[in-house]
């Protein structure tokens, strides 16, 4: 999945469970409720319902719908600014699933700017929707920064979620002659991660 091994070991650890007698481990991330979200090859889910938050008293907050997005977005900000990679500017709230939504909405009206980073998925632009709902013009849908890309695990893989001939199309040499900056020229602001 591309995620930076650090960014990992920081926020998870390998959970050793059993079932039906059968012993099982799995990578896990802690979630609110003192539970676990499990994730291996053969298996996705949780002991126990409930989003993560990490709290640092910032006036913003960063939303994402599982921890492999929200270690994409580390390992992303490492990679674009390994010296300074301002990861903790910010408090993140992940959902761990768009049911838990509404357990994240009283937690996210302390905060002055909130920018989901969500699926570009129905599931994923409803969590958005409902969060806007609840906090009108606070709320920034990030979406659009990897839209080409099912989430932001899928955008840090490279893995465009096009169809091949649309992909093909995207990556013509015409595109790259198009982008380059001339001499003299003041180079234009935009969005990044």
């Amino acid at each position: 999945r591309s995620i930076d091994l650090a960014a990992a070991r920081a926020h998870c650890s390998e959970v050793h469970y059993r079932v039906a007698g059968k012993s099982y481990f799995a990578i896990g991330f802690r979630n609110d409720a003192g539970g676990w979200e499990l994730r291996n090859r053969y298996f996705k889910g949780c002991t126990s319902k409930a989003p993560t938050t990490r709290r640092g008293d910032y006036p913003t907050c960063l939303v994402f719908e599982g921890f492999m997005d929200y270690l994409s977005f580390l390992t992303i900000r490492h990679k674009n600014s390994p010296a300074y990679p301002c990861i903790d500017w910010q408090d993140y709230i992940i959902l761990n699933s768009t049911a838990n939504v509404d357990k994240a909405l009283y937690p996210l009206g302390e905060y002055e700017k909130i920018h989901c980073l969500l699926d570009n998925d129905k599931a994923g632009r409803k969590a958005t929707q409902a969060i806007q709902k609840e906090y009108g013009w606070r709320v920034r849908d990030a979406s659009h920064l990897y839209s080409r890309h099912k989430d932001l695990n899928d955008y840090l893989c490279q893995k465009s979620s096009l169809p091949e001939k649309q992909t093909q199309s995207a990556k013509q040499p015409k595109q790259e002659e198009k982008n380059k900056q001339s001499p003299g020229e003041k180079r234009k602001r935009g969005r990044r991660l």
